[in-house]
């Protein structure tokens, strides 16, 4: 394995790409195997091991670095377009972060669309979300996490948790989230002939399988319709090549406007989700200790 490799994430992404052209009529179940393999682009983190366990009835993965602060957890939400990806494709990109933040993380294997459309998703999260609250750790610790259609659950999440009356968590991450169920963002087109997984024609369908005919003006989905106010600490981060630039961008703009610590970092050159190369690409590295340097100053 080369672990010095800043462009493995963009041939992964190609590859899949490739592959579904291949295969125009690819079923759900190939789809979420090939999206599987998006855990080979992190290397496994040093010092981390993983327990499997249920969690507020959610199927979960908890990321465990050696002598780390269990009253600190990362509820990490993964991406996938809410319809593929899962906790173990992303379970050592959770271990890196947690262990760079000195914490512990959740990964939740939440229901998948389309067999579970919109809201299953964001109950799943509040199930885990009350699990964790109930069992002693403090909302101030608690950190929703999460990519691309995570990131909007990351967000998202912290929308419903205030709806249903629930203590806010302390902080959110979200990398290279997907906020715009309209798809109106100027770099869907801009970047289309650099990002080298993420099209228009992709979130349709997916976006087609999470909420149907549903309202993409939801707050609950689309979080540039949110009131962001009082809203906990946010740091984004993208690529400057991926489709979905905007999305981070306008999002970091709303929640600046409703008077949010909010902290966006675009990074050159990098694709969808580039932290996903931890271990493997300095920048990705890089970013996580960017991530970290932002988290330790919110507690100091």
């Amino acid at each position: 394995m080369n672990t010095n490799d800043p462009q493995y994430l963009k041939r992964l992404y190609q590859s899949w790409a490739e592959r579904m052209a291949e295969n125009p009529e690819m079923g759900i179940e190939d789809m979420r195997s090939l999206f599987d393999e998006w855990s080979k682009a992190t290397t496994e983190p040093e010092g981390v091991t993983y327990k499997t366990d249920q969690v507020g009835g959610v199927d979960v993965i908890w990321t465990l670095p050696v002598d780390a602060d269990s009253s600190k957890v990362l509820l990490f939400t993964h991406g996938g377009g809410f319809a593929v990806g899962s906790a173990d494709s992303h379970r050592k990109l959770a271990g890196h972060v947690a262990k760079s933040l000195n914490a512990t993380s959740v990964v939740l294997d939440y229901r998948r669309a389309p067999e579970n459309p919109y809201p299953a998703q964001l109950e799943d999260s509040v199930a885990v979300y009350k699990a964790l609250l109930e069992s002693g750790i403090k909302p101030a610790n608690i950190t929703t996490i999460g990519d691309s259609a995570g990131g909007n659950l990351a967000i998202c999440s912290v929308l419903k948790y205030r709806d249903l009356g629930l203590p806010l968590p302390g902080s959110v991450i979200a990398f290279s989230p997907w906020i715009d169920m309209e798809l109106s963002g100027e770099t869907l087109a801009l970047n289309l002939e650099t990002d080298a997984l993420v099209s228009g024609e992709i979130l349709h369908g997916m976006l087609d399988m999470f909420i149907g005919s549903s309202a993409t003006d939801n707050p609950l989905v689309n979080p540039l319709y949110a009131d962001l106010s009082g809203f906990p600490p946010l740091y984004i981060n993208a690529g400057k090549v991926e489709t979905l630039l905007d999305d981070a961008r306008r999002v970091h703009a709303r929640a600046t406007e409703a008077g949010v610590d909010t902290t966006l970092s675009v990074v050159d050159d990098m694709q969808h989700v580039f932290p996903f190369m931890a271990g493997r690409a300095q920048k990705a590295d890089d970013e996580i200790k960017k991530i970290t340097l932002w988290y330790n100053a919110l507690s100091s």
